[in-house]
């Protein structure tokens, strides 16, 4: 290995860990949750802190005699990102 190559892998390897880094603000910044594993990456959508009609919680509780939680617009309605990484290995026999 040249050592132009050996620099460009050690700008690289110093980059990756500064660009997760920054792609995390951003995300947490826009009211956006990432989830990762080997399988997947996931972006969701979270609630604003600041809405004025959930208050933060994500919705609110509709009542009758089997109460449901009705979601409010300032997440549900966002669209969330999914990219699949490794097939998830099929099972041989029941996990129970």
């Amino acid at each position: 290995m040249t050592a132009r190559h050996l620099r460009g892998a050690l700008l690289l390897a110093a980059a990756v860990p500064l660009a997760a880094a920054t792609a995390a603000a951003a995300l947490r910044a826009s009211h956006l949750k990432l989830y990762a594993d080997r399988h997947r990456i996931e972006i969701t959508a979270r609630p604003r802190p600041g809405c004025p009609r959930c208050h933060g919680e994500g919705g609110w509780w509709v009542g009758g005699a089997f109460p449901e939680m009705e979601a409010c617009g300032c997440w549900s309605d966002r669209r969330e990102l999914r990219i699949r990484l490794l097939p998830i290995p099929a099972w041989n026999e029941p996990p129970f």
